[in-house]
């Protein structure tokens, strides 16, 4: 979409959109959504949106590896960067962990449902431990486990570029990898657990030569905001979203 008036312009499809939306079947029911990603910095799309019933759902966050030598520490890491907690193990994960990823990983889930993002279903422990046991069968995988005493308290996952194919369009460098959960135990948060685990997956990203990680996280969670930013990562897209479809105008 381009041209003088790109707020005009997109008013006018979206406009279309609800009407051809509105002639479907199914489109009146719950579960359904209208989803418009849209460049982050691109201010024109935003009040066509939100004059059309949309809201902001979800960042997708980009850093790059090669930071400037002036903003990073060793291995292209920001400033600043945590690798150890004091009492804290840190460890890669791997197929007889699949149980642990899973149940920390359906925690990610449950959490992020309270900003809309994710719905937890009937079958989504079962859809994460197939995905946790996927991500965990290749040698070296980019999952890690921060422990306290031998109980697990932290968990990051990533895809490796041959995984992340899905999503690397959306950067303007290749090939990417993708950040796709991480979460630390509420009462250890704000103690440097999360910083620890991107720190060991950045290392991993820098020594595999991968310009460019993304990742997804919700505008609304007061959490999500500042840490991301902590460890490097940018707005690129915005995903805006009527849910249900029957919110469209």
């Amino acid at each position: 979409m381009s041209g003088p008036d790109i707020g005009g312009a997109l008013d006018r499809l979206l406009s279309a959109w609800h009407a051809h939306l509105a002639g479907l079947p199914g489109a009146d029911g719950e579960d359904t959504a209208a989803i418009v990603v849209w460049p982050s910095r691109d201010i024109d799309a935003v009040r066509p949106l939100l004059r059309h019933g949309f809201t902001p759902l979800a960042v997708i966050a980009a850093r790059t590896t090669a930071a400037r030598p002036d903003q990073a520490g060793r291995g292209g890491r920001p400033a600043g960067t945590r690798e150890e907690v004091p009492g804290v193990r840190i460890r890669r994960a791997g197929p007889a962990d699949t149980d642990t990823v899973a149940r920390l990983g359906h925690e990610v889930i449950r959490y992020d449902g309270y900003f809309g993002g994710v719905t937890d279903r009937p079958g989504t422990a079962a859809a994460m431990r197939r995905e946790a046991a996927a991500l965990l069968a290749g040698p070296r995988p980019w999952v890690w486990l921060a422990e306290r005493d031998t109980a697990p308290i932290g968990l990051l996952a990533a895809e490796r570029p041959e995984a992340a194919g899905w999503i690397a369009p959306m950067a303007g460098q290749a090939p990417v990898c993708y950040l796709t959960f991480m979460f630390t135990e509420p009462g250890e948060r704000g103690r440097g657990v999360g910083a620890a685990l991107c720190a060991r997956l950045h290392a991993d990203v820098v020594a595999a030569g991968v310009p460019v990680t993304l990742l997804h996280y919700a505008p609304a969670n007061p959490l999500s905001v500042p840490f991301w930013s902590r460890q490097g990562y940018r707005p690129l897209w915005l995903a805006w979203e009527a849910r249900p479809v029957a919110l469209l105008r």
